[in-house]
């Protein structure tokens, strides 16, 4: 069974009850966006899926997991953006939404470390409590700027749970040259659909289509210790400290050169090959830098651009 089969088989499963369509029609169309157009296989299905939310008038949020289920995951295991999972957490922390579209949000727990969970105010879902422990059911990960988060709809299932959870610390410091600075840093692009904050990849989000973006900055590195490396991700406020450009004067040097990648060689300039200790959680396989400390011991700028290039 091909790979486009499979996919076209898990959307006909969400929509069979709302929409007269066969397995035949969705492979269709996707095999049209993969094959004659080009387009991710993830990608396409995406496309598909949001076309078919719009004919039968669906949110998002109405649909559940599909495709026989979904895994038990423990919270280290979150690497992935829109996968459907299950997840027994402990509420570790509240804090005010900032979205009247937004009932709860907060950080989850389990051995493993915590993430950051969103509940919808659509979705209706039971108010959960701070020092509880949940068995839930069917929420679907989200990522931004390397940070994986769960969102919960109204398909999620919630139950308490008679247990406690000792919840792990993911955070860690590590320390090293720059030497790296990745494809995808500097000045870039977020959707600004509410909920998305996918970058933009030529003017495009994989999940809305073409929208006209909201400017943000980030830096995408690798820090070199001398016996092993580690990706990190500085988020807006952090680029902002390591290379003391603010998101303004970024849009302002852009605009001034007509090109945004001007952004990230000036960042580049005043930052490789010097060392640095960061510490913050560890999100797949990057450090998300939440604290910074710029260490007195600079690397050899020239032999940092030759391991540099080696990655």
């Amino acid at each position: 069974m091909t790979d486009l089969r499979t996919q076209a088989e898990e959307i006909h499963e969400q929509f069979s009850d709302q929409l007269d369509i066969t397995v035949e029609d969705v492979e269709e169309r996707l095999d049209t966006l993969v094959n004659e157009y080009k387009v991710p296989v993830e990608e396409a299905r995406r496309s598909v899926t949001n076309g078919y939310l719009d004919e039968a008038d669906m949110e998002r949020d109405d649909l559940g997991g599909g495709g026989g289920g979904n895994e038990r995951v423990e919270i280290a295991d979150i690497d992935t953006a829109e996968q459907w999972v299950d997840l027994t957490a402990k509420v570790t922390d509240l804090w005010e939404p900032r979205s009247d579209s937004i009932a709860q949000v907060g950080l989850l727990g389990d051995e493993s470390g915590t993430i950051k969970f969103t509940k919808w105010a659509k979705s209706d879902l039971p108010t959960l409590e701070a020092g509880q422990v949940y068995d839930l059911g069917n929420v679907v990960t989200d990522e931004y700027q390397g940070d994986y988060s769960v969102k919960l709809n109204r398909t999620t299932t919630i139950e308490e749970l008679e247990e406690d959870i000792e919840v792990g610390d993911d955070t860690v410091t590590v320390e090293g040259a720059l030497v790296d600075i990745q494809s995808g840093s500097g000045l870039i692009k977020r959707c600004p659909e509410e909920g998305c904050t996918r970058v933009l990849q030529n003017g495009r989000c994989s999940e809305h289509g073409e929208v006209e973006g909201e400017f943000d900055l980030r830096i995408k590195g690798v820090l070199d210790d001398g016996n092993e490396v580690q990706e990190i991700i500085f988020d807006q406020e952090a680029t902002e400290e390591l290379t003391g450009i603010e998101l303004q004067e970024a849009k302002d040097m852009a605009m001034d050169a007509l090109d945004t990648t001007v952004v990230a060689d000036e960042m580049e300039t005043d930052t490789l090959g010097r060392y640095y200790r960061v510490t913050g959680p560890t999100l797949g396989r990057y450090v998300l830098v939440n604290d910074l400390e710029v260490l007195d011991d600079p690397v050899d700028a020239e032999s940092a651009l030759i391991k540099a290039r080696s990655i």
